[in-house]
């Protein structure tokens, strides 16, 4: 038996959703809460940013089918899991640390966005459609998938459409701007050129309009994804190119009393490759990749003049950073005795970032006139992990060394404004590349009727790279506190534990259970900002035949962690209660699944550490969702 508790696989649903009692047409981002790796923190009702093991987005790797997609928003509005739809995926793998690590440098780990595909097989056609309503902010959600498949062909096809008004919050209140409209198409199409080959094309196309984002000063007119992909598959090889274009356009036009009004459009352009080999000799199960991509950010601002006769300012916020990267990864999987195996992995990756723009590197080269056009990194990571597996128990334990450039905005971003603590951020392209060691283990036990599972994770990290104001440098957004450049901190600490437990009884219900806490400070910084307090989830499911029902309680302690110069402030604890029950119908071959459910079902009025500049959450809010397959 084949065990790896280094990785955790949150699974999204089959072609027939899930049939968990959670809410089948929800949001990606809700989804992947659930993960005790994972917090998404929230700057409005749409494109949350994935935290992985209490950490930004920019020390961990978020790849769709192991493709590089490079975000266009200089304020972290469109993460990449913001491109695709719950309805496009299978599953998604949760990396911690340097586990796994094949789609490159992190410090974090990764996250693999798995989409559902076809298989070949008899010719047969099968679908669904839906449609879900939400009453809080008036949510609709349509769609449907087909599938089709016959012995050398299969295609996939599924779209969705959501739109959502402003919510409110627990007591009454509405959350202005908190509004979004989504669609998604995604296809693949498998081809088998013989007995041990085939081909496999795939495109997605998502576009967000009117996104409004209450905890920011400004929304967003316009994110658009396209998404494209060619591979090649031989048994354990594959093969793959790809590419994908981001268009993000922040715009303040809805927001009725501006200081100053202004458009931050921005792009970005990224094609790449990789080809990956698997195999198995002896007591060796081993793994080989090889990837390169090239990506292109560039994002600009315009400030409108207010007085008639004076300019517009123009600048750029990200001055045309050009992004080269190739990288070799393997890893080994050796069987030392019957219960024992151990886990090797590592890889190096090249980085050359290079400022296209002229006027960018000028801008750049005031505060850094030493400064070079290309700046060439060399990236390692290596880990190994001892595994014991017996019947009814499992152990992990491991260390592990990364390393990670800093990213486009940490490198060169110009001027860019952080509304939680009100400074502006320019970049710092001589920064050191930031590194991490890490050791982690887990225990996991299983019975006919219980299971359990203890984890926890340490992160010491070398050039800890973080914003700390600059005395003397003018501000350039109206308002702003002052000026934070990227420097690098001595060391920083972040320490992760979780713990789960199922529950089976009386032949129909199961009680689970989770908590979660995280801790992190750094040299000179008492507590790093957005990192999570303990946090709990206890919830009572039963299931009869063709019905099913829960109830569950979810909350956090108080945040008295907290850090006062990145804008945050203590929190209070809160507990929220949720119900749900779900019923199919059966009619031949087809069926119609019914769930309806309340969230927040008391209706309270809470705010957590993960909610940028303390928007409350959504208060009560019923839900229906109508699932049809045919």
């Amino acid at each position: 038996m084949k065990t790896d508790l280094l990785k955790e696989v949150v699974i999204i649903h089959k072609r027939s959703l899930s049939d968990k009692t959670d809410k089948p047409l929800s949001s990606l981002d809700k989804y992947l809460e659930k993960s005790n790796m994972v917090n998404m923190v929230r700057r409005g009702a749409y494109a949350w940013e994935p935290y992985l093991n209490g950490m930004s987005a920019e020390r961990s790797v978020v790849t769709i089918d192991g493709m590089r997609i490079y975000a266009a928003c200089t304020d972290k509005m469109d993460p990449v899991t913001s491109y695709v739809d719950i309805m496009n995926l299978a599953k998604v793998n949760v990396h911690s640390g340097q586990s796994g690590s094949a789609g490159g440098s992190a410090i974090a780990g990764s996250i693999d966005l798995v989409r559902n595909k076809g298989v070949f097989g008899k010719k047969e056609m099968s679908g669904m459609l839906f449609t879900g309503f939400e009453t809080n902010s008036r949510q609709q959600v349509i769609g449907g998938a087909l599938t089709y498949s016959q012995p050398k062909v299969f295609t996939n096809l599924d779209f969705t459409y959501r739109h959502a008004g402003n919510y409110k919050a627990g007591g009454g209140g509405e959350v202005l701007y908190s509004q979004y409209s989504k669609y998604n198409v995604s296809a693949i199409a498998g081809y088998k050129v013989n007995e041990h080959s085939q081909l496999e094309a795939s495109l997605i196309y998502d576009r967000a309009v009117n996104v409004g984002y209450p905890a920011l000063t400004m929304d967003v007119g316009l994110a658009r994804g396209v998404i494209a992909s060619l591979a090649y598959i031989r048994h354990g090889w594959e093969t793959k190119v790809y590419y994908n274009t981001i268009k993000h356009v922040m715009d303040d036009t809805k927001r009725p009393v501006v200081a100053i009004r202004m458009d931050m459009p921005g792009w970005s352009k990224t094609a790449g490759f990789y080809s990956s080999l698997k195999g198995s000799f002896k007591k060796h199960d081993w793994k080989a990749n090889i990837s390169g991509h090239y990506n292109k950010s560039l994002a600009e601002m315009t400030m409108y003049s207010n007085t008639p006769g004076e300019k517009d300012m123009f600048m750029l916020t990200w001055p045309g950073v050009l992004t080269y990267y190739g990288d070799v990864y393997g890893e080994d999987r050796y069987t030392l005795a019957k219960n024992w195996h151990v886990l090797v992995n590592g890889g190096v990756g090249v980085q050359d970032n290079v400022v296209d723009d002229h006027l960018g590197l000028e801008s750049l080269k005031i505060f850094y006139p030493g400064m070079e056009r290309s700046k060439v990194r060399v990236l390692k990571r290596l880990s190994t992990a001892l595994n014991f597996t017996q019947a009814h128990v499992q152990y992990t334990l491991g260390v592990a060394y990364g390393e990670r450039a800093p990213s486009v905005s940490e490198g060169y971003g110009y001027y860019l404004f952080n509304s939680f603590d009100r400074y502006d951020y320019i970049g710092n392209p001589e920064m050191k590349q930031e590194k991490s060691v890490s050791v982690n283990g887990a225990v996991f036990l299983h019975a006919s009727k219980f299971s359990a599972k203890l984890s926890g994770s340490y992160f010491h990290l070398m050039d800890y790279i973080i914003g700390r104001p600059r005395p003397g440098l003018s501000v350039m957004t109206i308002g702003a506190a002052g000026v934070k450049i990227y420097e690098q901190l001595g060391y920083a600490n972040i320490f992760n534990v979780g713990a789960e437990a199922d529950y089976q009884f009386a032949g129909h219900f199961t009680w689970s259970n989770r908590v979660g806490y995280r801790r992190g400070s750094g040299e000179g910084v008492k507590n790093l900002p957005l990192i999570q307090p303990f946090t709990y989830s206890s919830g009572l499911a039963f299931g009869w035949k063709a019905f099913a029902a829960d109830v569950n309680c979810n909350g956090a302690a108080a945040q008295d962690k907290y850090n006062a110069a990145f804008g945050e402030q203590a929190l209070p604890g809160y507990a929220v209660l949720n119900l749900s029950a779900s019923y199919k119908f059966s009619f031949g071959k087809q069926g119609l699944m019914v769930k309806t459910g309340a969230e927040n079902l008391l209706d309270k009025k809470y705010t957590t550490f993960a909610d940028w500049n303390r928007v409350p959450r959504m208060g009560r809010n019923v839900f229906v969702n109508l699932i049809w397959r045919y």
